[in-house]
């Protein structure tokens, strides 16, 4: 069957998207020559029916009183900017896979294959630079990329069988030499120092080499978001800058400074770092004694605290728990995923306790947002967009 394609686009009323992206480009990036901008999202599907196919254009695929839709091409002019961004192969398609559940529910026997992407017009005059920098802000080379504008012959894959496994052969015998030109061509997320531990892991302990798999699953697993290495890190340069929260932040960290120098009297195993600026209030209250109504349990990592609960006229002890979950490395690089699967690891977390999830706050970290676009750190994703599509993700 052939790959049939449409695309939606809101009705200029009701076209927000295009209206923030219009405002981000003038504003956020600085292009002058701006003069309008469409956002459409592009289908193509396959595999399916033309009763159900076209059943779906108005009810699935488009809104008529809030979109329009266009099948095979669109209307735009000649000098318009046009281009298309699809997710990377293996990324999950949120919206193709909801389309196709939705037509199976039109009709249970279809099996449609569907891919989607977003599909950008920009008016007005533009720089190659100025093009490019739009493309920079649009596209999130983490999760997806530029397409062309051809349509393809089908949306079935084929993928090669995969080759074995590579053994790094003599693994356990390198020198460090040869142990570093390794580190460096796999570009790994640990230290070099991290890698040599593991070599000498495998000599003594395993007594053999390693796989690829194994490199690639601990180098996951040593990343700083299952580690949590930021909160480790100690702090020895530590500054405030010049505003209005200078002086209560410098007081409270001299109090903090103050109070640890009392808690740890003749340890000289602690130092300074966010994990133990978070924590040294609850261990100073409860030095104190104050802290009486906190369950200690191996069982959860969370705070919990006793309190008195009427259950029908009956007063009994309950637990109230508060989790906090971070996700600052996945927010950082794929910012709507990543604050996605902080919610669902921050319910997921309380539930295996028996706890039931009834609240819950965000707090993203950020620097200035609204800073111009050319300020952005090579190889960063922008602030506005991380805390935007972190906002959405949520």
């Amino acid at each position: 069957m052939t790959v049939k394609r449409i695309y939606v686009e809101k009705k200029p009323e009701f076209a927000v998207r295009a209206g923030e992206l219009r405002e981000d480009i003038k504003r956020y990036i600085g292009c002058k020559g701006l003069e309008g901008v469409r956002v459409l999202i592009r289908y193509d599907i396959e595999n399916i029916s033309e009763t159900t196919y076209k059943k779906s254009l108005d009810t699935i695929f488009s809104e008529p009183p809030l979109d329009d839709l266009y099948e095979e091409e669109f209307p735009h002019d000649e000098k318009d900017v046009i281009f298309s961004v699809e997710y990377l192969p293996g990324q999950f398609d949120q919206r193709a896979d909801s389309a196709v559940q939705c037509i199976q529910l039109l009709d249970a026997t279809e099996n449609p294959a569907i891919v989607s992407a977003t599909t950008y017009v920009l008016r007005g005059e533009f720089s190659p630079e100025e093009i490019e920098s739009i493309k920079s802000f649009c596209i999130n080379p983490v999760d997806s990329r530029e397409t062309g504008m051809e349509k393809p012959q089908t949306l079935i894959a084929h993928y090669d069988v995969p080759k074995d496994v590579i053994i790094f052969e003599h693994f356990r015998d390198m020198t460090e030499m040869e142990l570093k030109s390794l580190y460096q061509s796999l570009n790994l997320a640990m230290t070099f120092k991290d890698f040599e531990f593991i070599r000498d892991y495998f000599r003594d302990e395993e007594k053999r080499d390693p796989s690829m798999t194994e490199i690639r699953v601990l180098d996951t697993y040593w990343s700083d978001h299952c580690r949590h290495t930021t909160f480790q890190t100690e702090l020895k340069d530590i500054d405030f800058g010049e505003g209005y929260y200078r002086k209560p932040m410098e007081d409270t960290f001299h109090r903090y400074k103050t109070d640890r120098e009392v808690l740890y009297k003749g340890r000289e195993d602690k130092y300074i770092c966010l994990m133990d600026i978070a924590l040294l209030a609850m261990k100073k209250l409860k030095k104190e004694g104050i802290l009486t109504d906190v369950e200690e349990s191996d069982e959860i990592n969370a705070c919990s605290i006793v309190v008195p609960i009427d259950v029908d006229g009956v007063t009994q002890e309950w637990l109230i728990n508060f989790k906090n979950e971070t996700h600052n490395h996945p927010t950082e690089i794929e910012p709507f995923g990543g604050a996605a699967t902080c919610l669902g690891g921050a319910i997921r977390d309380p539930l295996s306790g028996r706890t039931y999830v009834y609240q819950a706050m965000r707090v993203t970290g950020a620097a200035d947002p609204t800073r111009p676009l050319k300020e952005t750190l090579h190889g960063k994703l922008p602030q506005k967009k991380i805390v935007t599509g972190a906002a959405r993700g949520y």
